[in-house]
């Protein structure tokens, strides 16, 4: 059974925590916590039973707003699900995880390896603040045609261009302008990528290996 609250009447404090201004949990929510962990284990299940009807309307309920042609690989996690936005023809591999207490926002044909992170919560340094249970978040948005390799962290308040690749196991702690690959903890930007840039043959991805896949 999915926890019984409605996800268009939220709290002022759920409002302030979108909005990114400091907050307290009240109990909106704490039961919208519990909405989407109900549905990630409906998913879960329509997931195993291939059910790809089931678990499109899940994914519908679950999230802000969700494209066509969406997978997520078992396990998933979300902190809310209804602050994340994705677009269309997207797939997150095993063990994403989407902390939403701000708006996380990912445009299409978007590929996650495993184990890919989106950090929106901030806490305050002061201690005492902290110990007071303050929280904070800051957005996170994804370009359009966004690779991001197995355990990114894509860390609050970050954007990343379209068309970017983050290596594997990078931490991006800042902006990444479109065209990018970026590795690295913190992630750097290492090389800008165009439509006409593919490895010299044999490679697998050159020009002349595509082609011949292609015939």
């Amino acid at each position: 059974m999915v926890e019984n609250v409605d996800r268009n009447k939220p709290s002022v404090t759920f409002n302030k925590m979108v909005s990114g201004k400091a907050y307290r949990p009240d109990k909106y929510c704490s039961a919208m916590t519990r909405r989407g962990e109900d549905l990630i284990q409906v998913y879960t299940q329509q997931y195993r039973e291939r059910d790809k009807e089931g678990m499109k309307k899940t994914l519908t309920g679950l999230l802000g707003a969700v494209g066509e042609d969406v997978t997520f690989r078992p396990p998933l996690n979300f902190d809310y699900g209804v602050n994340t936005f994705i677009g269309d023809h997207c797939f997150f591999n095993y063990g994403a995880m989407i902390l939403d207490v701000a708006e996380v926002r990912i445009g299409d044909f978007f590929m996650a390896g495993p184990n890919v992170q989106f950090l929106t919560p901030t806490h305050p340094l002061n201690p005492e603040d902290r110990q007071a249970l303050w929280e904070g978040g800051q957005p996170i948005t994804i370009g359009n045609n966004v690779w991001a390799g197995g355990g990114v962290i894509f860390c609050p308040g970050v954007t990343v261009g379209d068309n970017c690749v983050i290596g594997a196991g990078s931490v991006v702690t800042k902006d990444i302008p479109a065209h990018s690959v970026a590795v690295g903890n913190p992630a750097r930007v290492i090389k800008t990528v165009t439509a006409d840039d593919r490895p010299a043959a044999p490679h697998q991805f050159s020009a002349e290996a595509l082609a011949q896949e292609e015939e």
